[in-house]
């Protein structure tokens, strides 16, 4: 019912909380035929930092990626693995009708997973104890990716965050923290 109203935009993104790698499918996991239904449906753009990005592990989190990419769409805020996430910028620039749009996206974490060591760096994370408790900000990630980026020069950044509590419409502290470290890049 929507694919009109993203397919009319000028650039469209979505957060997409599962995994395109292969059955059983259900609530984590859907066919990499979907990453095809959303290009025919007008999206660009694909966030995948969030609650799901490692419910599968690095090989989920790799599948998923690529079927992203196979599929023409652009993957938000992770990695394939460790050697794309040093090499990646964090971030991503678009040219949408002449105005030069950066993307970033962040999670508050996922699901309690800590990245495994082969997987350091590969999904981008507003906190450091993303596997617990999400009270220490990231300053410091956070800040490269966004010192980086700022370096592009982008008219506009739009920022796409997975955070905050289901059911919960309460801001947090650290919240706060990490909009106004935003706002100051």
């Amino acid at each position: 019912d929507v694919a009109h109203l993203l397919a009319d935009g000028d650039i469209a993104a979505l957060n997409f909380e599962g995994n395109l790698c292969g059955a059983p499918y259900g609530a984590e996991s859907a066919p990499a035929s979907l990453a095809q239904a959303l290009d025919r449906a007008g999206v660009d753009l694909v966030q995948l930092a969030n609650s799901y990005s490692i419910s599968r592990g690095l090989s989920g989190l790799s599948d998923t990626i690529n079927s992203i990419r196979a599929a023409g769409m652009e993957p938000l805020g992770v990695y394939a693995d460790q050697e794309e996430a040093r090499k990646g910028k964090g971030y991503t620039v678009c040219d949408v009708n002449g105005i030069k749009v950066g993307f970033v996206a962040f999670t508050k974490g996922m699901d309690g997973l800590a990245l495994p060591a082969d997987g350091a760096g590969c999904v981008n994370v507003l906190y450091t104890d993303y596997d617990s408790v999400y009270q220490t900000v990231d300053t410091k990630g956070i800040s490269a990716v966004l010192d980086a980026l700022n370096q592009e020069a982008p008219d506009v950044t739009i920022a796409l965050l997975h955070w905050g509590s289901e059911y919960n419409d309460t801001i947090s502290s650290s919240q706060e923290k990490i909009v106004a470290l935003l706002q100051s890049k």
